[in-house]
């Protein structure tokens, strides 16, 4: 089977400015998580379903339904892509409700150095030394963020190990995201990894007997319906937009920007109110000096990668341009 061409050949605004919306719209999850009374599962669920069905529209209103036809070897990545989101999801938004936002989101956002790792190992693309100092600069910044609101919350050390976890099953999705995208359309890949995911946490909330998968306060329903269109639709689609034109690592330390969202507005919403540290503004200056580092790359390191996830025979598109500092 042929292929679909993308669309998205080529970037229409700068991948780092495409990052910072996706990191803006993504630091809204952790505080409109917390506003929900719903299970953890039942809010996974949901979010993804509407995603999915959002994309589904979009799909349908472009004419592209038969690009949700994937060759066999893409599917079985789409699968494990699909299957980690939703680990992840459940995962982290369980860990909201037994640890702190702060703990929560800085925990999670571990993922650049589990994606650094990884994208060695199975996509042969190596950080730079400056990258991989930027990460760990940044991931310091996030530990600063969060250091003096680690204990609270009902169960801290559960929702803490739960907010880690999150960060491993993420960064499986985000590595697999990269093999993808720079050969599938946007709408193909997010089409088909959110629909396996949303169907994976929809069976699990079938299963769990103390988790209704209806009857929520027309509240909850805009809570799912928030998430579906600011931290998915904008915060995880912008990610795997990016994922086309910059390596993993790249995209995932720049999402190390959600903890100093996430924390700004769990303070500012009255509905909140999660006062934090003091050392939120030495957190964050760490974390932005973090960033800048690690999205530096060297000239001509744009190309695809071409690791062990690749499937024999598989085509690999050329990437249109170099992710340089002067494209941030």
């Amino acid at each position: 089977m042929k292929r679909p061409t993308p669309r998205d050949s080529a970037p229409f605004a700068p991948p780092g400015l495409l990052l910072f919306a996706a990191v803006a719209a993504m630091s809204w999850a952790g505080p409109l998580i917390r506003l929900s009374h719903a299970p953890a599962l039942a809010v996974s669920a949901w979010r993804l379903l509407f995603s999915t069905a959002f994309i589904l529209l979009i799909v349908v209103l472009r004419g592209e339904l038969r690009s949700l036809r994937l060759e066999r070897g893409d599917w079985a990545l789409a699968l494990s892509a699909g299957l980690l989101l939703a680990a992840h999801f459940w995962s982290w938004i369980a860990s909201l409700e037994l640890t702190s936002v702060a703990s929560s989101v800085v925990l999670v956002n571990t993922q650049p150095l589990m994606v650094g790792i990884l994208s060695v190992l199975f996509l042969g693309e190596r950080p730079t030394r400056l990258q991989w100092a930027g990460i760990l600069i940044a991931v310091t910044g996030a530990m600063v963020i969060g250091w003096g609101d680690f204990s609270r919350g009902r169960s801290p050390v559960l929702g803490d190990l739960l907010a880690v976890a999150g960060a491993i099953f993420v960064a499986g999705y985000y590595v697999i995201g990269r093999r993808l995208r720079p050969r599938l359309p946007l709408w193909s890949y997010t089409g088909v990894v959110y629909g396996i995911a949303a169907l994976a946490l929809a069976l699990a909330v079938v299963a769990s007997p103390g988790v209704p998968a209806l009857g929520y306060p027309p509240r909850e329903w805009l809570i799912f319906l928030a998430l579906a269109a600011g931290p998915m639709m904008i915060g995880h689609t912008g990610v795997n937009y990016a994922l086309r034109f910059v390596p993993a690592y790249v995209a995932n330390v720049a999402l190390l920007g959600e903890p100093v969202g996430a924390t700004l507005i769990a303070w500012l919403l009255p509905s909140i109110r999660e006062v934090p540290p003091p050392q939120t503004l030495a957190g964050g200056a760490l974390i932005l000096a973090g960033i800048v580092l690690g999205m530096r790359r060297r000239a001509g390191a744009g190309s695809p990668p071409a690791g062990r996830l690749t499937q024999p025979g598989a085509e690999t598109a050329q990437m249109p341009m170099d992710f340089t500092e002067d494209s941030l």
